[in-house]
């Protein structure tokens, strides 16, 4: 496993990070077996893997809940992310959406910052977090006061590092401007390259971290996703354009033009395009889900790959023949 730094921080991350949004169940048709969700994430950390991303709306609450039972005996080998931002308890800032259940507003007021951290501090079980992420941003709430209460919980040792997520290069400019930023969390995938026009060209240049999510999306890059794959209530894929029929072929074939490079670096599919998105320059963790111990150690071997020049020119001439043919991109 490769290992870089968070931003300015002088914290190591590895390069292939576990998000445990699958974990909590939110969104992907329930969580899987409690047991086999901390065993994926011990497999994860005993691989290399030290970066466990999570979130309180990743199961509300379910996720931390799981996490910090797992690295409860660990904490000294893992490098804990969690949010803030969305709240359901609160009722407070903009509505976003409703879930499960629950009414979930975007809100990252001081007052809900500060609900929300002790919150997680207590399930998952620790006196503080390495990376604080703000999950989405607020519009009824100014920059300068969310900014404030994320600078104080660092100065008083609850969090190590700031970072914001799901946001546009004007946000992470107006929180430079008030304090250190280490990372930003964004989509990124060989269907969904946008922020390469975006915020990665700042990240490079002003050395904060991005973190990739959606790296296999949501599945469809692992190859395991036939055309006969069905997907439960609950599952946001079940009604995502881009997993239509027709897109699954369009990404399938796509998939079949890397036949030739799975036998030369004797490597899986996932771990090929994990491999490939930890190419992309400015690109320090790719953040990949796991939902048991074998999808966790696949995903962790990835971080040992580097993939030839030359190939990767190959790999990009090959999706830039394919994506513009899918119907519509995650």
């Amino acid at each position: 496993m490769r290992y870089r730094e968070l931003g300015q921080s002088g914290i190591e991350v590895s390069v292939v990070g576990l998000g445990a949004w699958a974990i909590g169940g939110s969104m992907w048709g329930g969580a899987g077996e409690e047991n086999d969700s901390i065993k994926a994430i011990q497999s994860a950390i005993d691989a290399g893997i030290n970066l466990i991303d999570t979130a309180p709306g990743y199961g509300y609450g379910y996720s931390e809940k799981v996490v910090g039972k797992a690295v409860a005996e660990r904490r000294d080998k893992v490098v804990l992310a969690t949010k803030c931002g969305l709240n359901w308890e609160m009722k407070k800032g903009q509505y976003f959406y409703d879930d499960s259940g629950f009414s979930v507003n975007r809100y990252l007021g001081s007052d809900g910052v500060r609900f929300e951290i002790e919150k997680s501090l207590r399930l998952l079980k620790t006196d503080y977090i390495d990376l604080y992420q703000t999950h989405w941003q607020d519009p009824s709430t100014d920059i300068a006061e969310t900014m404030g209460a994320l600078l104080e919980l660092k100065k008083e040792g609850k969090i190590r590092a700031i970072g914001i997520s799901n946001a546009t290069l004007e946000h992470v400019e107006a929180y430079r401007r008030l304090g250190p930023v280490d990372s930003m969390q964004e989509k990124f995938n060989m269907l969904d390259q946008k922020i390469d026009e975006t915020v990665l060209p700042y990240c490079r240049e002003n050395t904060v971290s991005m973190l990739s999510y959606s790296s296999l999306a949501l599945g469809l890059l692992t190859g395991k996703v036939d055309r006969n794959r069905q997907f439960p209530e609950g599952d946001l894929r079940r009604k995502n354009p881009l997993f239509s029929i027709k897109n699954r072929q369009i990404i399938a074939d796509m998939l079949n033009g890397f036949t030739e490079f799975l036998e030369k670096y004797s490597v899986s599919l996932s771990q090929l395009v994990i491999a490939w998105t930890l190419s992309k320059p400015g690109i320090t963790c790719s953040l990949c889900g796991a939902r048991n111990p074998k999808q966790a150690i696949e995903n962790a071997r990835a971080g040992d790959i580097l993939i030839d020049e030359e190939d990767l020119v190959l790999m990009n001439k090959t999706v830039a023949d394919y994506v513009p043919e899918l119907t519509k991109r995650i």
